[in-house]
């Protein structure tokens, strides 16, 4: 590869091009090529699109090459003879869970154009590591070269360990309410009677849930959005036709058997079944830079991999999804789509295992998928299917997945508004359209939080949303539980308070229920709901129930004690900060590599739209962001696209990069930024360009 300065050669060849060109049918593709923005946004121009995935693994690694070989090696479960002995248990698991044999027959099984697409990224990254071998910490060059085999291993240490199997395998980290916010609006409820998409999942900011932003660009492709770092493709996003979203999904398609040990054995149906046994060598790097090797037997039932052993009992894990080898080319199939047919083409694959999809287009359709691969079960309702399932019966052994038609859905609702902030399928509109009795009891829960009732009641309230107001509402920062609760509060206080909880009660009246960086009443509130227990039904008077799933739950249980912890809270207050009135962006900080600045919003349980939730508190009970918002995408598709985005935390992990944490003063100032999808604009905003002979 090569760098140049072609800004001569590009003015006179983009000045040919109408300052309206909407497509890409003008542009030179004859040399594949990168032109970075002034945010760290690859904009790849490729003839096709191999030399598309080339260029994509090229920016993968310029952005966060540290960050992935890191990954890379855990997902290989290498990490501990990379790296020593406190990555053994993430091996472990890598082995156990018997990933690089499923990587092996995932290598065969998959699509020939997703493996083209494979080796293309792979080749990217590679080339990139040959050109800048300084671009790396010494500790991580140990990973080079990459392998194809490394894409499936991610995928499977991500979407398996995280997601699917997150909760069964207890790996996903106690981030308070991961999870997501998605909009999609219909003209019918439209200002300018375009359709409307708002994008905007909730990770963590760390390691494997980063997200990297990208923009491709063929004489058949026009698509923008995100990836998690390191995996190919893009996840989320849009093109000039249309656009989607996921949510994390109330899915139970992972399940935890026990096993019963008998004579070296498992019990199934009365009759003792043998295990499949291997074994496994584990190099594990000492401090003196020595090896040493742990042997590991790995053992399997016709749940799936053992995970966990004792005398008597043994834990089997069953997850959907892992004989579908294609999930990244469903990905690009979406990514490419021109209209809700093609769109529903690629969804009909089945790839991907998990997360809800929200989808808008140009001409003006709306639709909701509670998308994954549910078991088709024999018994059992959701909750049955939460807890460990007794595995000596094959009666509780599943081999099917429902079909594509089968899963809740909705398409262009009367209602004009579709909404999702990790609630189950059945609040997706209101009035309800999927009605929970005309499914598997075990296909989702029934509830509807604070978050998804404040997400619910912005839509419902507004029979004309422009473009502006809907960027407002992904910003909002009112709390729904506040506007529940703290009359039901004030009224404890005028009966059972002390003129403490007098003061705090006029600091609580005056507050304007936001929780932004200079909201004051905001930190008060809060940390009463916590030491509370907002998230327990036994704070209420009055629990949620189905019946009225936007008004409760409701009302203080005990009145006293909410009293009593409020008096906690302030006197705290007053003790460490010599008053009520704190800022809430004095508590709650945006901490990212130079950066150090106030936050807005909170931990979505409290029923805040814009999620930021704490990650660690330091000795001060400053707490600082762990996570949340990651990336926004606001987009109406028009006779253009119009698209307002961010990527919170930046484009790049790279420690000398300008663009880490880059785009937090925008995160705090509760702004978005535009996405440069047409040609004169990518242009207009160009730092440097990267040009493949």
């Amino acid at each position: 590869m090569t760098i140049r300065n072609l800004f001569t050669l590009f003015f006179i060849s983009w000045l040919g091009l109408s300052c309206q060109a909407q497509n890409t049918q003008s542009i030179n593709f004859k040399q594949t090529r990168i032109i970075w923005d002034t945010w760290g946004v690859p904009h790849i121009y490729a003839k096709n699109d191999q030399d598309l995935f080339m260029a994509m693994g090229w920016a993968h690694m310029h952005n966060h090459g540290n960050l992935i070989l890191k990954m890379y090696g855990k997902s290989r479960g290498k990490a501990a003879e990379y790296w020593g002995m406190r990555y053994l248990h993430n091996d472990k698991l890598i082995h156990s869970l018997q990933f690089p044999q499923l990587a092996k027959r995932w290598q065969k099984k998959q699509h020939p154009t997703q493996k083209k697409h494979i080796e293309a990224f792979v080749k990217g990254m590679n080339k990139y590591a040959q050109a800048h071998p300084n671009h790396f910490d010494k500790k991580y060059k140990v990973v080079l070269p990459v392998t194809t085999n490394d894409i499936h291993l991610h995928l499977m240490y991500v979407v398996f360990t995280r997601f699917v199997g997150g909760s069964e395998l207890g790996r996903v980290q106690k981030w308070a309410d991961k999870g997501s916010n998605a909009y999609a609006i219909a003209p019918s409820r439209s200002a300018s009677k375009n359709a409307m998409l708002v994008q905007n999942p909730h990770l963590p900011w760390s390691n494997e849930f980063l997200f990297h932003e990208m923009h491709l660009i063929s004489p058949r492709h026009n698509t923008y959005g995100v990836n998690l770092v390191g995996l190919p493709g893009i996840a989320i996003g849009f093109n000039q036709h249309l656009g989607w979203s996921h949510t994390d999904n109330t899915i139970d398609n992972a399940d935890t058997y026990e096993l019963e040990l008998k004579d070296g054995g498992y019990v199934m149906d009365g009759a003792v079944k043998p295990f499949v046994k291997t074994r496994t060598t584990i190099r594990i790097k000492t401090k003196e830079g020595k090896f040493q090797r742990k042997t590991i037997d790995l053992l399997a039932s016709e749940h799936g991999p053992v995970v966990k052993m004792s005398k008597r009992r043994a834990l089997a894990i069953k997850m959907a999804g892992t004989n579908a080898p294609n999930m990244a080319l469903q990905w690009w199939k979406m990514a490419t789509a021109k209209n809700l047919r093609q769109f529903e083409k690629a969804l009909k694959m089945q790839q991907i295992p998990f997360w809800n999809v929200m989808y808008a287009d140009k001409k003006g359709n709306i639709f909701y998928l509670f998308n994954g691969r549910v078991p088709v079960r024999s018994k059992g309702d959701w909750v049955f299917w939460n807890n460990v399932v007794k595995g000596n019966t094959t009666a509780t052994l599943w081999h099917k997945i429902h079909a594509y038609k089968e899963m809740p859905q909705v398409k262009n609702p009367p209602q004009g508004w579709l909404q999702n902030a990790n609630d189950p399928p059945w609040s997706v509109t209101f009035p309800p359209l999927l009605i929970p009795k005309n499914y598997p009891p075990y296909m989702a829960p029934i509830r509807m939080g604070f978050r998804p009732q404040r997400s619910a009641r912005m839509l419902a309230e507004d029979t004309s949303i422009t473009f502006d107001e809907l960027v407002a509402y992904k910003h909002s920062t009112r709390s729904e539980l506040a506007d529940r609760i703290l009359d039901d509060l004030f009224a404890a206080i005028d009966q059972h308070g002390n003129a403490l909880s007098q003061e705090a009660k006029k600091v609580l009246q005056n507050w304007n229920r936001h929780l932004d960086n200079d909201s004051k009443g905001a930190y008060l509130f809060y940390a009463w709901a916590s030491k509370m227990g907002f998230w327990r039904s036994k704070m209420y008077k009055t629990p949620w129930n189905a019946a009225q799933p936007r008004t409760t739950p409701d009302g203080l249980a005990q009145p006293k004690k909410a009293v009593k912890m409020l008096n906690a809270v302030a006197t705290y207050l007053k003790q460490k900060h010599g008053k009520l009135t704190v800022a809430w962006g004095k508590m709650h900080r945006l901490k990212y590599g130079k950066y150090n600045l106030p936050a807005n919003g909170s931990a979505g349980g409290i029923g805040v739209f814009r999620v930021a939730w704490e990650g660690y508190t330091d000795k001060q009970g400053i707490n600082y962001v762990g996570g949340g918002d990651s990336w926004v995408g606001v987009i109406e598709f028009g006779k253009t696209v119009k698209a307002k985005v961010l990527l919170s935390y930046g484009n790049s992990t790279q420690k000398t990069s300008k663009h880490y944490g880059d785009q937090l003063p925008l995160f705090s100032k509760k702004k978005l930024r535009n996405a440069w999808f047409y040609p004169q604009d990518v242009f207009k905003h160009k730092v440097r360009e990267e040009v493949f002979d």
